[in-house]
């Protein structure tokens, strides 16, 4: 049998932890790997156009998988192109291993062509981070990378010169076990009672969650019903917690809506369930806080805590529910689901008058007639922006559906990317990319690779001919918008000039059909809606330290967000609200 070089048992190692593509643009240093993946049956090279793309497709395909995935980069530019999509891969808690190629090792650290210090450069947005200077470190180095990657939901980095690439790997290498998820984490004895006493002694207590809750809404839902507790969400909660959430109040943060920030406001004790909820300024600094998460780094750096627990928070809820007292007073959660359901009253009839004759169209209509046509377990992939305010209040979830973006990095361009990542792991389910103008174009060239790899993502493209969110920041700081009009073109013309289905909606009668034609084409589909740019939204609560970093008009032409069906939700949790 031919001895392996160490491409080859670079990509040995990589499938049998499970990775079956490998994201990337071939270049000189990276092509032994390339050749590796064409002789290796069990792995695919995916060819994009941008390394930025290659990044966020395997950050994309991690998250809908919970597998290992990966993506490379030639030395240099190649390379450095990754970051930006390992960044948000990083933070997105989503295992991926990226190869970040070298010069030729003779020529490290001596001002050779296209010369950079990956192993210094990607060192914040990993946890793990080596050289490749020997084959001799072969295959520990490789199987510690992944060890990395999967244990501790993140990014890994292995960089390697291209000439170590090609050389003979170590005879007689043994293959060490691989780890294939993460345990649960159960919280000592000790925070548990101090938990449970907390709760006990307080009267109004209000659950906030995040993604830590993935997996666990029927423990959230017998503990809240328990305890009597309203039950709001950050953005990456959403997907997990409000639907069938008979206690939902809605979620906080500057694209809130309802009454959660009330809740978490107005109760005796607050519990931040596996989330790491950024804003601390949406936070309240009177009352009691207990903090749940299986990332100890997370406890307390938002808010100051009365109690931090370490533990993941289905296992903790399964510690709790049994010993907490059952509370019978629910009038703080009634009057909780009232505030919610009047709150969302308000604006849907602001946003429901004459919108279905509304010339730019409303983007909340879009996304709202999107959220019915769509598949009961599409995956909407959203661009950062304006788009993530349509799709966090309207884009119904269901526990079957998906909805990803780049919440926690907050990058432009990633809807299209991830789009690839979550396609192509099952290109029999809907992926539905929201697209903005400007985050579509930045990285334009990938709606090739959609054409090119024949998946059949839809892109709907909410076409306002303006950096949105970015104009409203500037309306908040009082200055005049300047540089946030985009000149597009037809984009759907430009779609089926790339060999794609191209649609283009500028009357909201047109829209339901353009969805609907685009969703039965059976190969990449791109719907272009020209929404009226002058569609604002704003947070539920605003004041001097908010508005930094966000979006108020200062001429108040606001639309103050619709909520689509969840208005509906909100009626049918008043049905259960006693009533005098």
């Amino acid at each position: 049998m031919a001895k392996q070089n160490v491409a080859e048992q670079f990509v040995d190692i990589l499938t049998r932890a499970g990775v079956r593509r490998l994201y990337g643009v071939v270049g000189d240093s990276l092509n032994p790997i390339v050749d590796a993946v064409r002789r290796h049956p069990g792995i695919d090279w995916v060819h994009v156009r941008h390394e930025e793309t290659a990044a966020f497709a395997a950050g994309a395909e991690a998250q809908i998988t919970g597998k290992l995935t990966a993506c490379a980069g030639s030395c240099g530019p190649g390379n450095l192109h990754l970051i930006n999509g390992l960044y948000d891969a990083h933070r997105s808690a989503a295992p991926v291993l990226a190869l970040a190629s070298q010069i030729p090792s003779s020529e490290i650290g001596l001002g050779y062509f296209q010369e950079t210090h990956p192993e210094q450069l990607f060192r914040e947005c990993s946890h793990y981070c080596e050289l490749v200077s020997s084959p001799r470190q072969l295959p520990r180095l490789f199987d510690t990378a992944v060890q990395h990657a999967i244990g501790r939901s993140g990014v890994s980095v292995v960089v390697l010169p291209g000439d170590i690439a090609g050389e003979p790997a170590p005879e007689k290498a043994p293959e060490t076990a691989l780890v294939t998820s993460r345990p649960t984490v159960r919280p000592g004895d000790e925070e548990i009672d101090r938990l449970v006493r907390l709760i006990d002694d307080a009267d109004k207590v209000t659950l906030f969650c995040g993604s830590g809750t993935a997996g666990a809404h029927a423990e959230v839902m017998e503990f809240a019903g328990k305890i009597k507790s309203p039950v709001g969400h950050a953005l990456r909660g959403k997907e997990w917690i409000q639907y069938d959430n008979p206690y939902d109040v809605g979620m906080s943060g500057l694209l809130g809506y309802g009454a959660a920030y009330e809740a978490t406001h107005e109760c005796d004790l607050l519990i931040l369930l596996g989330t790491d909820f950024p804003y601390n300024a949406f936070l309240p600094d009177d009352v009691k806080i207990a903090q749940i998460d299986v990332r100890p780094e997370h406890l307390g750096r938002r808010t100051k805590l009365d109690l931090a627990v370490w533990g993941d928070a289905k296992e903790t809820l399964r510690c709790l529910i049994p010993r907490v007292k059952e509370k019978k007073n629910r009038r703080f959660l009634d009057r909780m689901l009232k505030k919610h359901a009047d709150a969302l009253e308000g604006v849907v009839k602001a946003y429901t008058r004459k919108v279905d004759k509304h010339v730019p169209i409303h983007p909340e209509y879009v996304a709202a007639v999107l959220d019915e046509v769509a598949d009961d377990d599409a995956v909407f992939t959203v661009d950062t922006g304006m788009c993530n305010v349509w799709a966090a209040r309207y884009i119904t979830p269901n526990g079957r559906r998906r909805i990803i973006g780049s919440f926690s990095h907050g990058s432009m361009a990633n809807a299209v990317p991830m789009a690839i990542g979550a396609q192509l792991p099952d290109r029999r389910r809907q992926v539905i990319s929201m697209s903005g103008d400007g985050g579509f174009t930045m990285l334009m060239g990938d709606f090739l690779t959609l054409v090119q790899q024949d998946l059949p993502v839809k892109v709907v493209l909410f076409n306002n001919s303006s950096l949105g969110m970015v104009e409203l920041e500037m309306l908040v700081a009082g200055l005049p918008s300047h540089g946030v009009t985009n000149r597009n073109p037809d984009f759907a013309a430009v779609a089926e000039a790339c060999g794609a289905f191209g649609v283009r909606v500028e009357k909201p009668k047109e829209l339901a059909g353009a969805l609907k034609a685009a969703f039965k084409h059976k190969g990449p589909a791109l719907v272009d809606v020209v929404t009226d740019p002058n569609a604002l939204s704003i947070p539920p609560k605003i004041s001097a330290d908010m508005v930094t970093g966000f979006a108020l008009s200062a001429s108040k032409i606001v639309l103050d967000g619709g909520v689509g069906r969840m208005l509906q939700m909100a009626r049918s949790n008043l049905r259960n609200v006693p009533r005098p």
